[in-house]
């Protein structure tokens, strides 16, 4: 299993991968994304309360010699990053920010209709011209694919989804925990179907959903039930579909309770209505480091690999 949640992305952020224009890897280990975050995470005139967190203080590795080039061509930038998602992805897309990167700039959209997901797109930089070179712009296929993908699942699976949705809901209202703001996953999230208390992974041979995004990419407008029809049931691997829950308590000097953990835990290994697949959970304090979005440190209480949580 180990094999395959390599090409998984970290269960709790993407900044490594985003960090580069020309140096991007979606093969980073989970234990290699933590041992990142928790030395961000250790400057802590850098962490802010997850609620007030929008994003603001995001930054990317190398970013401040392009940030300002690609802020001045923002229009540019939005007007290529839209017909791009159109024109390859078949897919309207609107542009909540733009960050400087190592020789680009990482540009983060959100489909605008269904299925829902977030993603990105880089634009190189010509630093020395100080221009945005916007017919070279490009995005990683598979993280592409991948948020599509996560869309298309949270879609033609919309009733346990909603199972799934309501339970962290119902869970943020009685006032302990709570999850990161729409802001902050438009703009600085870029990885598929998110919301604020989880998002979804999926695998390159994902068998199962690949006939459902083929599908979409010949007719966006395809029904629900067509797509839904589309699925292959019989090839779904578990292995191959990740859901990465991340909950953050809500009091601000609040440590990650074990009650609460040992709850959530629980409570989703009982639940027989939720999507099926692989479950990682991490229940970390209030605090979020601004620079990376991210919110695992080392106080951090987590189910994960090789310990997930089993849905079949």
């Amino acid at each position: 299993m180990y094999n395959k949640t390599k090409i998984l992305l970290s269960s709790v952020g993407i900044s490594m991968m985003l960090g580069g224009c020309l140096g991007m890897n979606s093969t980073n280990t989970n234990n290699e994304s933590k041992k990142t975050k928790e030395t961000h995470a250790a400057s802590g005139e850098m962490l802010v309360s997850v609620q007030d967190y929008t994003g603001e203080g995001y930054a990317l590795p190398y970013g401040k010699e392009t940030d300002h080039i690609a802020e001045a061509n923002r229009d540019q930038i939005e007007e290529a990053t839209i017909k791009f998602f159109q024109e390859k992805y078949k897919t309207e897309v609107t542009v909540h920010n733009v960050a400087g990167a190592k020789d680009g700039a990482t540009v983060f959209v959100e489909s605008a209709g269904k299925p829902d997901f977030y993603t990105y797109a880089v634009v190189p930089v010509d630093e020395t011209a100080e221009k945005v070179l916007v017919d070279k712009i490009w995005a990683d296929e598979y993280q592409v694919q991948n948020a599509i993908q996560g869309g298309l699942y949270h879609m033609i699976f919309n009733k346990e989804f909603g199972q799934l949705d309501d339970y962290f809901t119902s869970l943020s209202a009685e006032g302990q925990i709570t999850g990161k703001t729409e802001k902050a996953l438009q703009n600085v999230g870029g990885h598929g179907l998110m919301t604020p208390y989880y998002f979804i992974s999926t695998a390159s041979d994902d068998a199962a959903i690949k006939p459902v995004y083929d599908l979409y990419l010949q007719n966006p407008d395809e029904s629900v039930e067509n797509l839904r029809n589309a699925y292959n049931e019989s090839l779904f691997d578990k292995e191959n579909f990740q859901i990465n829950i991340q909950l953050f308590m809500k009091e601000k000097q609040a440590k990650p309770s074990e009650e609460i953990f040992t709850q959530v835990t629980n409570d989703l290994e009982e639940m027989n209505n939720i999507p099926k697949g692989t479950y990682s959970f991490y229940l970390n304090d209030n605090l979020i480091h601004a620079e990376t979005s991210e919110g695992t440190k080392d106080n951090s209480l987590e189910r994960a690999f090789p310990n997930y949580i089993i849905k079949d």
